[in-house]
């Protein structure tokens, strides 16, 4: 019997859509699993889409300010939390997004644990450079979940001090929640999801994307720390600090998107590949009646009942 229903998918593939669907059908509420959309204030570069959800209550979305500092840790540990409250209101949690770090933690059942920062480490780390510190990094922990800790060096220093630091901690956690989640996946054409991106990208713009990275760099939030983000944030702040124009946002932004899109469509294969079973649905009209025939054939345990 399953306890959790998740909706995965490469951006622009409609999962906030079907998510919220099946959330009104099944009596569910939704838990984001996007690296971003934590953040407030950062709408429509994230893809929140907060109007399709309606009375659809949902979980993640707007809970840190820009910049605050959010990791898998964090994000494992609400997640869970998420999990047992919704299944506690007799509802069923309902898992939507395209961060297969984020998904792959709670699915997988990452073991993670605070490490505290240690200075005497973080001394000795300081006279390294950065391929140095790559090395160290791949010696104690050959397989990574985030490859992105290794472009950057505070991250970097932060990744070989929890590698470091975490093992006499892992031996003394608890064992995590028991999640047996049901995987729909949606699945498109290349050439169509390639369309379904640019036209997404196209409407944010007209939305007021350039005008929401503005306003975040109005109140202070560092183009530094939004470039972090990556992809719209980037090359947004790129095009306002005047080192592309307008049309080569566009035209690198777009190429960038579908790159993701590629990278999103390879984790989610590496999570077939370690056992995960995801059920891949054809996009298009008759998406919403696949997933519904779908879920029919699996039972739902709540906190109370079962659905």
């Amino acid at each position: 019997m399953k306890n959790l229903l998740a909706v995965v998918g490469p951006t622009a593939s409609g999962k906030t859509q079907l998510g919220v669907m099946l959330a009104k059908k099944l009596g569910g509420e939704i838990i984001s699993a996007d690296s971003r959309q934590v953040f407030s204030r950062m709408d429509i570069g994230t893809g929140k889409d907060l109007r399709e959800y309606g009375q659809v209550p949902y979980h993640l979305i707007d809970i840190v300010e820009p910049g605050e500092e959010f990791n898998l840790f964090d994000y494992q540990r609400l997640a869970y939390q998420c999990v047992e409250d919704i299944r506690n209101r007799d509802a069923l949690p309902i898992l939507v997004g395209g961060s297969g770090l984020y998904l792959d933690s709670l699915l997988g059942g990452y073991r993670l644990v605070p490490v505290p920062q240690n200075p005497l480490l973080r001394e000795q780390l300081a006279k390294l450079t950065m391929e140095e510190l790559r090395q160290r990094l791949n010696v104690v922990r050959p397989k990574q979940h985030n490859v992105t800790d290794q472009l950057d060096r505070d991250r970097l220093v932060r990744a070989i001090e929890i590698a470091e630091g975490e093992k006499p901690l892992l031996a003394k956690l608890p064992p995590p929640p028991a999640v047996d989640g049901l995987l729909l996946g949606i699945a498109w054409e290349r050439a169509v999801l390639r369309k379904r991106i640019t036209l997404r990208l196209e409407q944010r713009l007209k939305e007021g994307m350039i005008e929401e990275v503005e306003g975040l760099l109005a109140s202070g939030v560092s183009a530094e720390r939004l470039m972090f983000y990556g992809l719209e944030y980037r090359f947004i702040c790129q095009m306002l600090h005047g080192q592309i124009n307008r049309e080569t946002l566009f035209i690198k932004l777009n190429q960038a998107i579908h790159k993701f899109a590629k990278r999103q469509d390879t984790w989610f294969r590496r999570m077939v590949k370690r056992g995960a079973n995801i059920i891949w649905l054809e996009g298009g009209d008759g998406l919403e009646a696949s997933a519904l025939e779908v879920v029919k054939k699996f039972s739902f345990a709540t906190g109370k009942k079962n659905l």
